[in-house]
């Protein structure tokens, strides 16, 4: 029985190793797709490094004192109680601290890298949240794009509805983040980013996406029913793609900046009241 045990977790390690290998190099975060993403990966990775040694130690003096003072047949007697022990006490409280302060050290700096939007972007992109779609304003093309919510069927043609926001490859891009009703949080995966979307507040942070492809994007704030359909897609394109899609936007007539106040009225379509609500069976 011992044999087959360790047979079977041998196959079962080599599997999961084989299959895994490459996520799990990257702490099983998605694979980055902006310049920015191997600084993210190497804090992420080496904050998991350094609490699994901690949990190796801890784990080890555990067993440790379990199997060294675990209580024998011929043990009639208590061992030695001891109410302080100052040494220890000191390395209890100097090594977390030591511990958290490089974790923090290591944090703030790589959170102000990633926060630091004094670069001049090649692209400014205003996304605006609101129940429970996604409106785009091109800033640096003098452009936009709205939608409203999509009802979704789990059909793959549902991906087709999404509203799809596109970016140039190699170039750097400021998202400028603000919501139109509640509290929204813009997130993509891929980017290894998000941030939240404040009403009467804006929010910035800055990419380079490296990679061209279609990545999905969400809401990631709870705000309200239908939170969980409030997707989008961006699209990753060579420039010329993206400067296509611009003149195709500006010949709908998309011309100019949608207005960043908190009431949603104005966007309504005058064929709303055609438009579904996610979820209904219109």
């Amino acid at each position: 029985m011992r044999r087959v045990l360790v047979g079977a977790t041998t196959v079962l390690f080599a599997t999961v190793a084989t299959g895994c290998s490459a996520t799990t190099e990257r702490g099983f975060l998605p694979k980055g797709v902006t310049s920015e993403s191997d600084r993210i990966t190497t804090l992420w990775v080496g904050a998991w490094i350094a609490a699994l040694a901690v949990g190796v130690l801890v784990w080890g003096l555990t067993i440790w004192c379990v199997a060294a003072y675990r209580k024998r047949k011929d043990d009639v007697n208590l061992p030695e109680q001891l109410r302080y022990h100052l040494p220890l006490e000191i390395l209890y409280t100097v090594i977390p601290i030591m511990m958290i302060s490089v974790l923090f050290a290591y944090t703030a700096r790589d959170e102000s890298a990633m926060m630091d939007t004094s670069a001049r972007p090649d692209q400014i992109v205003n996304v605006v949240g609101k129940q429970w779609a996604w409106d785009f304003n091109y800033v640096t093309q003098n452009a936009y794009e709205t939608s409203v919510p999509v009802v979704l069927t789990g059909d793959a043609k549902d991906a087709e509805q999404l509203p799809t926001l596109y970016l140039p490859v190699g170039e750097r891009v400021e998202f400028v983040l603000t919501a139109r009703d509640v509290i929204h949080s813009f997130w993509v995966p891929a980017f290894l980013r998000k941030l939240d979307m404040l009403p009467g507040r804006v929010n910035k942070f800055q990419v380079t996406p490296t990679t061209e492809g279609t990545f999905m994007g969400k809401c990631a704030e709870l705000c309200g029913t239908y939170h969980s359909q409030m997707l989008f897609q961006v699209k990753v394109v060579p420039k010329a793609e993206f400067e296509q899609h611009i003149a195709d936007l500006k010949a709908k007539g998309n011309v100019g900046q949608l207005p960043n106040t908190l009431d949603r009225q104005p966007l309504v379509p005058e064929d709303q009241d055609k438009v579904p609500t996610p979820g209904s069976n219109a």
